[in-house]
């Protein structure tokens, strides 16, 4: 027996907000939160373009504060707010069947950065000591396990911009199979040090200032878009067996039906329409979901010129017909791409913009592209709209391509 995956809590650490509330908000107004960076060396960039979470984090332990890195303060705080917002109580559960799943691209990359320039940069033997456990990629997921005792699995995932959509649909997996009742899944990256930046400016795939708002500068599937623009945050979702949470009388938000995983073989940064093609075939096909039936997309849409091209042509393979009908967006165009937590933030999107009825603008795209020809729902948000099922992309360097699909909670599946 596969058991269905109800979606029971919600939280987020973002550029746009503390809370999917306030996230929400400001998606819909068409808000950005991409600004000009004002860390320290900044001028040496080329791009200094970036969406930062500019709210203070919920306080911490003093105590566990030195071995935590920024990526991990950010984690502990929405993956927090999802569990309290799903009304858990783990002194109920049996902590074997409950876990953690975490997608992470860089980890502690704060923490690394400042490590290389006390031992290259100084030429000194002061490294932090708690070095190690701050950087290492696993912190997120063992942190929020020893919060709330929980001693199923604690996972991470690192497939580039894809990590927490991998989270995700393997946290899924093992609630489908029976394995646990509980997971709590998403993503965490705080990627906006010096060392970082500079290592993705080198790529020149970061966008260009826009020379009158700085907050207009990513243009996803935009004639003139000219990059991408990194972001720091973290997302994350309960996710229960459906009768675990109908039994225990849980909000149900959704139910994550569909999730489809494939790889590309043929370059390690350029991606493919069949590659992509194939993704989001396959989490249609697990989630029992024909093209007529789905009502949004929000695409990985990063605003480099063959992502968005790519992803178009992807789409309009698997859709056919109903290609033109659907709506796609990407809000990457107002809270950055937060790299590894991408996936999660994207997908927490769709299913909040599902529950409330409105599909959140592309924005910033003032000359549409003569190759893009999809509904982009450009410049502003829809309200009133009837969304039964909402699939979300995530597709990486490396090559790991994700498609998650999430399907409305049935009025009468909801407690």
């Amino acid at each position: 027996m596969q058991h269905r995956v109800a979606i029971t809590g919600l939280g987020v650490m973002a550029p746009l907000g503390p809370d999917v509330a306030t996230l929400l908000s400001n998606l819909a107004a068409g808000r950005s939160a991409i600004a000009t960076l004002g860390i320290p060396g900044a001028e040496r960039l080329r791009s200094r373009l970036a969406a930062v979470v500019s709210c203070e984090l919920p306080a911490l332990e003093p105590a566990h504060l030195p071995m935590m890195d920024r990526v991990t303060c950010l984690a502990l705080a929405a993956s927090a707010q999802a569990i309290e917002e799903s009304g858990l109580d783990f002194a109920l559960e049996d902590p074997e069947r409950c876990g953690v799943s975490v997608g992470t691209s860089l980890g502690g990359a704060a923490t690394t950065d400042a490590g290389y320039e006390v031992a290259y940069g100084q030429r000194s033997q002061r490294i932090r000591p708690f070095s190690v456990l701050a950087a290492m990629s696993n912190a997120p997921a063992a942190w929020i396990g020893m919060r709330h005792g929980l001693t199923g699995p604690a996972l991470t995932y690192s497939t580039a911009c894809s990590s927490s959509a991998v989270a995700l649909g393997e946290a899924a997996r093992r609630i489908q199979s029976g394995e646990v009742d509980i997971m709590i899944a998403g993503g965490s990256e705080a990627p906006l040090s010096l060392g970082v930046m500079l290592a993705w400016d080198a790529m020149r795939v970061l966008a260009t200032a826009d020379p009158v708002d700085p907050a207009r500068s990513c243009r996803p599937f935009s004639a003139n878009r000219s990059g991408l623009v990194l972001g720091e945050g973290a997302a994350f979702c309960v996710l229960e067996q459906w009768e675990h949470a109908r039994q225990r009388g849980a909000r149900i938000h959704a139910e994550l039906a569909g999730y489809g995983l494939t790889t590309d073989v043929t370059h390690i940064t350029r991606p493919s329409v069949a590659g992509q093609a194939r993704a989001m075939r396959a989490a249609m096909l697990s989630a029992r979901l024909a093209a007529g039936e789905l009502d949004y997309v929000n695409a990985h849409g990063t605003a480099t010129l063959q992502n968005d091209s790519v992803e178009t042509a992807a789409l309009k393979e698997v859709l056919g017909t109903d290609a033109h009908r659907v709506p796609v967006s990407s809000t990457k165009s107002m809270h950055g791409h937060l790299l590894g937590a991408a996936g999660a933030l994207e997908f927490l999107i769709a299913v909040a913009a599902m529950e409330r009825r409105i599909i959140p603008p592309t924005m910033h795209l003032d000359r549409p592209d003569p190759a893009g020809d999809l509904d982009y729902v450009a410049g502003a948000a829809r309200t009133g709209m009837t969304l039964r099922a909402v699939m979300s992309n995530s597709f990486a360097f490396g090559g790991t391509n994700v498609a998650l699909i999430a399907r409305a909670a049935a009025k009468q599946d909801s407690a």
